[in-house]
């Protein structure tokens, strides 16, 4: 009996081992099926499993015991938190700044900059949710910065992550606050710069700085160690740097 048990626990251990799985936040979504082809050139053996979401979704779930053991999350406070409460292994690291993009199907006249969310001709805006994704409460801080916010606010389409938003904004709004690195993805091409995209002035929000961590659910694994620091290499930077992001 104890040999047949210690057997099916080390069959268990190896179909587990070459898995991780990640807890990603929704504005990466784009770039990570590049990010994990790019990995798997150096790991092939190694099956990354990705669960997409908001960033303080994710967190919950992190703390309520998902089986998570790297958290690319899309700003600095919700990784602190979980290195605060010993559930994250290393500290908070940036691995990307993060942009908001205005995004309509119409063309608009983006000259007029954030005033544009207060004129009467948009009436629904479409932003991520700001209590749970980071790009929703920049969003926010935006509006509020440019003096619009009071005339917007009535507009406003919630949507649960920032790739929600996206939907959003091509189908139920007239305009949405998107992560740009959206922008950059094969299926956005008909989208023009200046005709139905622009950037949203950085001055207006706080730097959108996105941070990783190991979670105790990495320890013992070096699969994870190494896609993190994958995702800290050149390699790594110069994909998000295509999709827009700025880094270092």
């Amino acid at each position: 009996m104890k040999k047949s048990l210690l057997a099916l626990l080390f069959a268990a251990a190896t179909l587990a081992a070459g898995e991780i799985n990640i807890a990603v936040a929704a504005n990466v979504s784009y770039a990570i099926d590049e990010l994990k082809a790019e990995f798997a050139k150096s790991h092939p053996d190694t099956k990354v499993q990705v669960t997409l979401g908001s960033s303080g979704k994710l967190t919950a779930q992190i703390k309520n015991g998902a089986p998570y053991g790297l958290f690319m999350a899309a700003n600095m406070k919700y990784p602190q938190a979980l290195y605060s409460d010993k559930v994250a292994v290393t500290e908070p690291v940036v691995y990307a700044q993060g942009a908001l993009a205005y995004l309509s199907v119409k063309k608009q006249n983006f000259a007029e900059g954030i005033t544009l969310l207060g004129s009467d001709k948009i009436g629904k805006i479409a932003v991520a949710n700001p209590k749970t994704a980071p790009y929703g409460k920049a969003a926010i801080e935006a509006m509020k910065n440019g003096g619009v916010y009071e005339k917007a606010k009535e507009k406003f389409v919630f949507a649960e992550s920032i790739s929600q938003t996206v939907t959003y904004a091509i189908t139920a709004a007239d305009i949405g606050l998107i992560a740009k690195s959206s922008l950059y993805s094969d299926k956005m091409t008909q989208y023009k710069e200046g005709v139905n995209w622009a950037a949203v002035d950085p001055k207006l929000y706080t730097p959108i700085k996105q941070g990783i961590v190991l979670l105790k659910n990495s320890e013992g694994n070096g699969e994870y160690r190494a896609f993190y620091d994958f995702i800290l290499s050149a390699k790594a930077k110069a994909i998000l740097k295509a999709y827009g992001y700025i880094v270092e």
